[in-house]
Parts: C-alpha cells; sequence; structure tokens
C-alpha cells in the first residue's frame, strides 16, 4: 500500500539495488502493529508474493508479511488499457488507485487511501522527451521531479520535496558498461550504487550509505531462468529472494531473513 503511493517518487537505483531488503521491509511494515516495539524489525522471519492473473490480464497478488499479516491486490483492466488496482491492507484498509492516460499519452495517476485522503500524480513530458512528474499530497503539499537526460544518454533526475529540499540522482556508465548511480540527499549525505556484471551476465550491487554502511547484492540466475538475490546489509543481516514461475506464467516470490549471529 505505502509502496504504490511513494511510487511517485521512485528512487529506481536504490530499490532496484536493494530488492531483496526492500522487499522484506515493506511487507514486514503492512504487518507490523502501530505500536510495535522500534527493534522488532530486527527478528528474522519469511514472507512471500503469490500472484496470479486475472480473466482480464491484470495480475492479481497475495502478500503475506513475517508475522502473517495478509495484504491483498486486486487489478483490474479498464476499457482504455489502464490498470486500476484496489488493495486490502492487513487490517482491513482499503486503497484503491486509479489510472488515467492524458492527452500527452502519460498515465496519471490517484491514490484514495484508506482515511479518504487522496494523492495525484501528474506524468508531463518535458522538451527534451523525458517524462517529468507532480505528485500533490493528500495535504496539499508537491514534489516535483525534474528528469533530464546526460551527455551519456542516461537520465539524471532532481527531486524538489514540498519543504524545498532538493535530492539529485546522477547516473553514470561504467567501463563494464553498467549504470552506476550517486545520489545526494537534501541534506548532503550521498549514497552509491556501484554495479558489476557477474560471469552469469547478472549485475551484482554495493550501496554505500551516507554514514559509510555498505550493503552488497548478490544475484544469480536459476535453473528456472528467473533471477534471485542475496543481501547482506551493514549489520550483517542475510537477506535472501527466491522467486518460483507459476504455470499462468506469474512469479511467486519468497523472502527470508536471517539476522546475525551476535
Amino acid at each position: 500500500m505505502k509502496k504504490l503511493i511513494a511510487g511517485a517518487i521512485d528512487f529506481r537505483f536504490i530499490v532496484l539495488a536493494v530488492a531483496g531488503t526492500l522487499a522484506v521491509a515493506a511487507n514486514h511494515a503492512h504487518a507490523r502493529p502501530a505500536g510495535a516495539h522500534p527493534h522488532a524489525h530486527a527478528q528474522a522471519g519469511t514472507s512471500s508474493v503469490q500472484r496470479g492473473r486475472g480473466t482480464d490480464g491484470a495480475v492479481d497478488e497475495v502478500r503475506t508479511g513475517r508475522r502473517g499479516g495478509v495484504t491483498q491486490v486486486d487489478r483490474s483492466r479498464d476499457g482504455a488499457g489502464n490498470t486500476d488496482a484496489r488493495i486490502t491492507g492487513p487490517r482491513g484498509g482499503v486503497t484503491t488507485v486509479d489510472r488515467t492516460r492524458g492527452p500527452d499519452g502519460l498515465t496519471d495517476k490517484a491514490v484514495k487511501g484508506p482515511k479518504g485522503g487522496v494523492t495525484t500524480v501528474d506524468r508531463s513530458r518535458g522538451a527534451d522527451g523525458v517524462v517529468d512528474s507532480t505528485r500533490t499530497g493528500p495535504d496539499g503539499q508537491t514534489t516535483v521531479v525534474d528528469r533530464s537526460r546526460g551527455a551519456d544518454g542516461l537520465i539524471d533526475r532532481t527531486v524538489t520535496g514540498p519543504q524545498g529540499g532538493v535530492t539529485t540522482v546522477d547516473r553514470s556508465r561504467g567501463a563494464d558498461g553498467v549504470v552506476d548511480v550517486t545520489r545526494t540527499g537534501p541534506k548532503g549525505g550521498v549514497t552509491t550504487a556501484d554495479r558489476s556484471r557477474g560471469p552469469d551476465g547478472v549485475v551484482d550491487s554495493r550501496i554505500t550509505g551516507p554514514k559509510g554502511g555498505v550493503t552488497t547484492v548478490d544475484r544469480s540466475r536459476g535453473a528456472d531462468g528467473l533471477v534471485d538475490a542475496v543481501a547482506i546489509g551493514p549489520n550483517g543481516r542475510l537477506t535472501t529472494v527466491d522467486r518460483s514461475r507459476n504455470a499462468d506464467g506469474t512469479v511467486n516470490r519468497d523472502v527470508s531473513s536471517v539476522a546475525p549471529t551476535r
């Protein structure tokens, strides 16, 4: 649920680099009670995502968190080909996502939360042909994402938050042809993602956070052709992501997390 709303800013390089870690955190957040102890996330456990394709071709899914909380995502495709969604959280709260295609051909989005607040995402194409976006939250505050294509052909991004803070994302291509990323936050903290291609052709990552902590993500292609991952966080936590393909072509995912031995 939160992921869909937060996706408007979509810091994709972090999402891709720490997919395993983020998947665990997101599923855990859905299931954790509001008053949970602040260190509860350190507990080990397993989460899963089960997907299936509906009669309209849209993919539905059921997410089970490490504490057993279940989030159900029901997607439907409208007459214009846009995919809408209805997300029911583990406590019964419902979030709806309504997508529409603007006259520029870009897809805009309105997200209505379980308490009735609405977040809108309006996309537009700049003079350079790159897609920018404006996100307006339920309180009326606005986040603007301005994308531009660098001399190397890669798309960089400047995000201006509702309080004026600016985050920049600078992409560059390494000697091995893989794209690296440097993200500078509004307070000057820098996060770098250094990617490299392994002998199996899959891209691994090394992420260094603004305080120097390092996360490594080692990806590998299984016998079924799907990419699995092993992530080791700066505190030694080991997270594994195991994907499998259903008969209808949809992909399931099991995420396991093991706390470091003390």
